[in-house]
């Protein structure tokens, strides 16, 4: 159901009878039962732009690239700047350029897989496209879902985005570093996520600082989820 405000201020709903993202499911499940197949284990990390997210997959291959064969998939409108950022560290990175799609979806990352040796790998990481909007709505077939925001983003970035909130695994508040130079409360942020999602899990830290980032390991490699 989609809601829009007409030229007089009156608000109006419109409902389509066909779920047009079914599609996008079920080329999400085949995915992930094809990963199950062959024992790879794979996250999917959303946030917006300049939360982080890439500074954290470094940081997740520091800890991880010793026991685990890993493919980062980085998703972005353009350029290959992630792509290369994640190739320092000896590991392989796909670069996805979506041109004016804000997101990844299922067709995208089968895509993907279709021009990989799967059988040479443990573990997938994707960093999906930029946004707090998009990318909720297409799950991808990953067991993870891991979403990065940041203090930088202002103390009201969990109330005025509830519906990827509502749907996320996890989150990663990254930059808690500079918190009281923005004064912002991290334990009310932390507050206004179990509001809307009590079920997820809630990592503190800073990829400057390195602080939280082996306890946020923990949580993604272990009692993995659906995604």
């Amino acid at each position: 159901m989609y809601k829009f405000i007409d030229n007089r201020g009156k608000i109006k709903e419109i409902t389509i009878a066909r779920d047009i993202l079914e599609d996008q499911r079920q080329l999400a499940e085949k995915n992930r039962t094809l990963l199950n197949s062959l024992g790879i284990k794979m996250i999917d990390i959303m946030g917006s732009v300049g939360t982080g997210k890439t500074s954290l997959v470094q940081k997740l291959i520091e800890h991880l690239k010793d026991n685990n064969r890993i493919v980062v998939l980085n998703g972005d409108l353009a350029t290959t700047i992630d792509q290369e950022r994640i190739m320092q560290y000896g590991v392989q990175a796909v670069q996805v350029n979506t041109g004016k799609e804000c997101h990844l979806d299922a067709a995208v990352v089968k895509g993907v897989f279709d021009n990989l040796e799967l059988k040479d790998v443990d573990l997938i990481i994707v960093e999906n496209v930029g946004n707090l909007i998009c990318p909720v709505d297409f799950p991808l077939g990953s067991h993870r879902r891991l979403l990065v925001i940041s203090v930088t983003e202002g103390p009201y970035v969990a109330v005025k985005h509830p519906h990827i909130f509502a749907e996320i695994d996890c989150v990663a508040i990254n930059k808690i570093d500079v918190a009281p130079v923005m004064e912002i409360d991290v334990e009310q942020i932390t507050r206004d996520i179990k509001s809307i999602n009590a079920n997820t899990t809630i990592y503190p830290l800073s990829c400057k600082e390195g602080t939280g980032i082996k306890e946020l390991v923990t949580e993604l490699t272990g009692g993995w989820g659906n995604a």
